[in-house]
């Protein structure tokens, strides 16, 4: 324990796990800390009878951020080319004034050759939302991923596009589209998790 002699004590609630940053010298850590991630939170699968079932029943904010964390670690470690990470994009305001506008942070944002993906991950009981028996997308989604896309292609050369990734669900329904939208390209698609990883990774 000499090794930790100097190093201090956290309690795990107080873990920004969003604040983690890898690089060439700690880069070996990042799946110990991906484990110490999911045992912390409770999310490992155990095995009983032959049945796979979670550790604890999860609330669909646990699921979220661990479906989230799943995407962009999926594409961090086997399309490193894309350079996937959390993103901050800025305001395109015109007279500078800022205040009081939310931040936007993206999920997953992938890059290359000059182009730009915002993935943003939704993990939800029902994929659509539904009014007067007229099922559509979540209009707060749609507005988002739209707000996140505009804002970073400020020069408007449509080399920036968006996807809504939904966790499919028991609906019926299961939206995979492609919208035209202003100059830019938004998809709408629907990741089935009830499946083999290498199927999985075919939809990715």
């Amino acid at each position: 324990m000499i090794l930790f002699e100097n190093v201090d004590i956290i309690e795990p609630d107080q873990i920004r796990w969003d604040r983690i940053r890898y690089q060439r010298n700690n880069q070996s850590y990042r799946m110990l800390m991906n484990i110490c991630y999911l045992v912390l939170g409770s999310l490992l699968l155990s095995t009983d009878k032959g049945e796979t079932k979670l550790a604890v029943f999860l609330d669909e904010r646990s699921m979220h951020s661990l479906y989230e964390k799943f995407i962009l670690e999926y594409f961090r470690y086997h399309h490193p080319e894309y350079k996937a990470n959390p993103d901050t994009i800025p305001w395109n305001i015109d007279d500078g004034m800022i205040d009081f506008l939310p931040g936007m942070v993206t999920d997953i944002t992938l890059k290359s050759a000059g182009k730009v993906l915002i993935i943003d991950a939704k993990y939800y009981g029902h994929t659509m939302q539904t009014q007067y028996d007229v099922n559509s997308i979540h209009s707060a989604n749609l507005y988002q991923i739209f707000a996140y896309v505009k804002n970073l292609d400020r020069n408007q050369t449509g080399n920036v596009a968006g996807m809504l990734l939904y966790a499919k669900t028991q609906e019926q329904i299961t939206p995979n589209n492609k919208y035209s939208m202003d100059g830019n390209t938004i998809w709408v698609r629907t990741l089935d998790l009830n499946l083999l990883f290498p199927q999985i990774a075919e939809q990715l």
